[in-house]
């Protein structure tokens, strides 16, 4: 699964758009998309974790299962 997977199930349980997140972070719109293939930098996940509520630990070992 990939990091992107995660942070969207994650929004989607909190109905939570990846929009708005990147919207209310002042992240660059499309740029969590990109997490799909690629891997954010610490400071951008670390980010988006807190905005979740969640740690990036749980992000990136979430990702690692399938």
């Amino acid at each position: 699964m990939s990091i992107y997977s995660v942070v969207k199930k994650i929004a989607d349980a909190k109905e939570i758009s990846i929009y708005k997140i990147e919207r209310d972070l002042n992240i660059t719109n499309g740029s969590i998309n990109k997490w799909n293939r690629s891997m954010p930098g610490a400071d951008k996940l670390q980010l988006v974790a807190d905005y979740l509520g969640v740690t990036t630990a749980f992000i990136l070992n979430k990702s690692k299962e399938d």
